[in-house]
């Protein structure tokens, strides 16, 4: 069932558990990411970054997510992802996105404030919901190295009294497209921002964090935990090692399809780590 981000967010912000959200590039990872979701009675959102859009296009995008969403027997967000151009958030709402992100990471405070505040307003008119970040995290979505800043507590806790997001983006040690599990969560950070802001709380760059610490703060009120960087590399190593096995294969639905069960593989283990599984 395709449902808003808010809608499951609350629900886990209030609990013991995260929501995992998996970025998606094709058809194939995106129904792969459902059946694992699906296996494990688990809530997920789909995520469309700015990559993907290029190569999917913006309708194409919303409709694969949301017809899967809509088959779906678990719930299921079509969330744009790391979106700074305000036309493709507002176009992203008129497919049929049932969330979206602005991210302003690389503005001033008040132009952050102010592009926001009006990405709420016109999505509140959609029904859609409005996940904003403040502070930086390290490298760009698509891998461009960019300097981190870490959330400050106050300026958090004004950011959301000004904007009334429905999830906000931390940056709080990770960094997008880490190919090894060595981000350092600032454990610490974390414990200041949440005792003056009243909000689910996102982590993104999720794919460089241990396990046990990816376990640790899906119950420190997350109530979004971004993957991605992972599933592609899992994806990719599965289709290499078929080949490298059966070199003479000329069947590509073949490989995608070997290259989706690595992926449902991974979603279903990071879904244990959050304590996600059962909660639909």
């Amino acid at each position: 069932m395709l449902v808003t981000l808010k809608e499951l967010v609350q629900l886990a912000y209030k609990s013991d558990y995260a929501v995992p959200a998996f970025n998606i590039h094709t058809y194939e990872d995106a129904v792969a990411i459902v059946k694992g979701a699906e296996e494990m009675k688990s809530p997920v959102i789909l995520m469309a970054s700015p990559s993907a859009i290029k190569h999917l296009g913006i309708k194409v995008a919303a409709c694969i997510m949301n017809e899967l969403a809509q088959n779906a027997v678990v719930p299921v967000v079509s969330h744009l992802d790391h979106a700074t151009d305000l036309d493709i958030i507002f176009k992203a709402m008129k497919v049929g996105f049932s969330s979206v992100m602005y991210d302003g990471s690389n503005l001033s405070f008040e132009e952050n404030v102010q592009n926001t505040k009006l990405v709420v307003r016109v999505a509140r008119a959609f029904g859609v919901s409005v996940e904003a970040e403040i502070g930086r995290v390290g490298k760009s979505e698509e891998g461009e190295e960019v300097i981190q800043i870490l959330t400050e507590p106050d300026a958090a806790s004004r950011f959301f009294e000004l904007t009334q997001v429905d999830a906000l983006a931390v940056a709080v040690g990770t960094a997008h497209g880490m190919q090894k599990q060595e981000a350092q969560i600032n454990f610490e950070r974390v414990e200041e921002i949440q005792n003056v802001v009243d909000v689910p709380l996102v982590l993104h760059g999720s794919s460089g964090v241990p396990d046990e610490d990816l376990t640790k703060i899906s119950k420190m009120r997350f109530g979004k935990i971004n993957i991605g960087t992972v599933l592609k590399t899992v994806y990719v190593d599965r289709i290499r090692k078929v080949l490298q096995e059966q070199p003479q294969l000329k069947d590509q639905i073949r490989l995608l399809q070997e290259a989706s069960i690595a992926v449902t593989e991974m979603v279903k283990h990071k879904i244990k780590l959050l304590n996600s599984s059962g909660r639909m």
